[in-house]
């Protein structure tokens, strides 16, 4: 069967947009035409479209579904490549949570600045965060 773009979007749960950005980044086969110049996906192509939406709700980046991809197309071969994938992805994701952790700490130190309901201009939570020097020009030089 063949879908228009609009119905094809609607099909995986899309926008038309983002099946136009997953072509144009080669991650989805160009798709055949219509004598009125109509792309025309087939049940390959949403199959394609599932697969690649899986992956990015997983938050994988497009270079790595692109790598899935391929290996997809090769199954007679092990899973050493797609696992080694994934566990690229899992240290992405454990380097996130880290990051993650240190920022809530860091609100939580902020957010302890200030236990009382005084004036705003009293406020030691905008205090530290308009006297914070991390974020000057010079201090960008020196973290870069």
């Amino acid at each position: 069967m063949a879908y228009k773009i609009g119905e094809a979007a609607r099909k995986v749960g899309c926008k038309v947009e983002t099946v136009r950005f997953y072509e144009q980044a080669g991650l989805l086969p160009e798709p055949a035409r219509s004598e009125g110049n109509f792309r025309l996906y087939s049940d390959t192509h949403l199959e394609q479209l599932r697969f690649i939406r899986h992956c990015r709700s997983l938050d994988i980046p497009l270079d790595d579904i692109r790598t899935l991809l391929q290996l997809k197309e090769r199954p007679a071969e092990n899973c050493t490549d797609i696992n080694q994938v994934i566990d690229e992805q899992i240290v992405r994701v454990d380097a996130q949570l880290e990051s993650l952790k240190q920022l809530r700490a860091s609100l939580l130190t902020l957010r302890s600045q200030c236990v009382s309901g005084e004036a705003e201009n009293t406020c030691d939570i905008l205090r530290e965060l308009m006297g914070c020097s991390c974020h000057d020009l010079q201090a960008d030089k020196q973290i870069r």
